[in-house]
């Protein structure tokens, strides 16, 4: 029987330049689209960190971790979500076994 859903996990850097209140909104946009689409078992927000090398001239980034379970076919979705929306400067996507 195959597997109905996955767990997976997703880190997001998010520019800090946006403001507290903006971030705030982008974080809350992401956990809710995931919701919409599977479960979400855990958020942990790292908050601002030094990024290892500079993205974009910056040398800083609002980091976000969320773990999550849905169907397959959902984190290929979220992804390209991530790559359209202005603010996020990188993201990764992880499948967990």
């Amino acid at each position: 029987m195959p597997k109905i859903t996955g767990k997976y996990e997703t880190v997001f850097i998010v520019d800090v330049n946006l403001g507290e209140e903006n971030i705030a909104a982008m974080v809350e946009k992401f956990k809710t689209l995931i919701e919409s689409n599977g479960t979400v078992t855990n958020v942990n927000e790292w908050g601002k960190r030094r990024l290892a090398y500079p993205i974009n001239d910056m040398n800083e980034g609002y980091y976000v971790l969320i773990e999550f379970e849905s169907k397959p076919e959902f984190p290929h979705e979220l992804d390209r979500i991530y790559n359209i929306t202005d603010g996020i400067m990188r993201s990764l996507i992880v499948a967990q076994n």
